[in-house]
């Protein structure tokens, strides 16, 4: 497996082969940047931990150049972030048993940019070496731009791909805006309740972001907390962390659906419900 941007590794905790580390995939993540992975793709992550039958690989497309600093971090340099990020992506490869870590090494830019073929070429390959079941990516609608380029590049990778050889399910996370806002039969819910010990050790080891400016880590667990809770108001909570998803499936079932339409349908049913409901009270 040759990854094509110059600094690109596969990190494999267990110093297995990278070709046997790759085949036993099961579970795949597609994160733009280091501790996406952790926030959106706990689910699958949980779900492989402890197992000899499921396997979590985590993808991580860009370097971590532009992280927001303070605190031990406020002087780092680019370059010297980059590696910290680096080191902590593999951290947390290592806590989470991950069957191996990608680390793509491109600009945020480059993976943005549809006419750059080479993160779609990595991808692909990838693809086709892990043959992973379920792949977790970010959703169409967060609000970076960046995930926007992760979750373009994965779709593009997967529709490249015969029809035979595509994982059973897509899904589209959240990260940089929830998906609270969808209707309750469109979202995809994963309860990831339990191992709360594992989920803090995973959010925590990206010590330049929790410290450095930005607390993903207590955010991230706030949130799967609330979403337990207001996911059913007329019902008592059944489990005590829950995560949401865009199910993207469609989307690799027919290759002439577009994201774009797929993504507004979810948007005006969400406005037409809100509609309905102002309808039946207001005067």
């Amino acid at each position: 497996m040759m990854l094509r941007k110059e600094g690109a590794e596969i990190f494999v905790p267990e110093g297995l082969p990278v070709d046997e580390a790759l085949a036993r995939t099961t579970h795949m993540g597609v994160g733009a940047h280091q501790d996406d992975l952790e926030i959106m793709a706990y689910d699958g992550i949980l779900k492989c931990f402890g197992q000899d039958d499921k396997w979590f690989l985590g993808v991580t497309c860009t370097n971590g150049s532009g992280s927001p600093r303070d605190g031990l971090y406020a002087d780092y340099t680019d370059e010297m972030m980059m590696e910290v990020r680096r080191e902590e992506q593999k951290k947390a490869a290592f806590v989470g048993e991950y069957t191996a870590q990608v680390l793509m090494n491109y600009a945020s830019s480059e993976l943005r940019d549809p006419e750059n073929p080479d993160p779609l070429a990595d991808l692909v390959d990838l693809l086709r070496a892990a043959k992973p079941r379920f792949v977790y990516t970010h959703n169409f609608a967060d609000k970076h731009t960046t995930h926007i380029g992760a979750v373009s590049r994965t779709l593009e990778a997967i529709r490249s791909l015969d029809p035979d050889e595509r994982p059973e399910k897509l899904y589209g996370c959240e990260v940089w805006r929830d998906l609270d806002w969808m209707l309750d039969e469109d979202k995809v819910a994963f309860d990831v309740a339990g191992h709360e010990n594992l989920e803090m050790a995973l959010l925590g080891v990206f010590d330049s972001q929790d410290i450095g400016g930005k607390r993903y880590d207590l955010a991230t667990l706030g949130r799967r907390r609330a979403h337990a809770t207001y996911a059913e108001s007329h019902g008592v909570d059944i489990t005590t962390s829950m995560i949401f998803a865009m199910d993207l499936t469609p989307l690799i079932e027919d290759d002439e659906l577009d994201p774009r339409d797929h993504v507004q349908a979810h948007i005006d049913r969400f406005a037409a419900e809100v509609r309905e409901n102002m309808d039946s009270i207001l005067r």
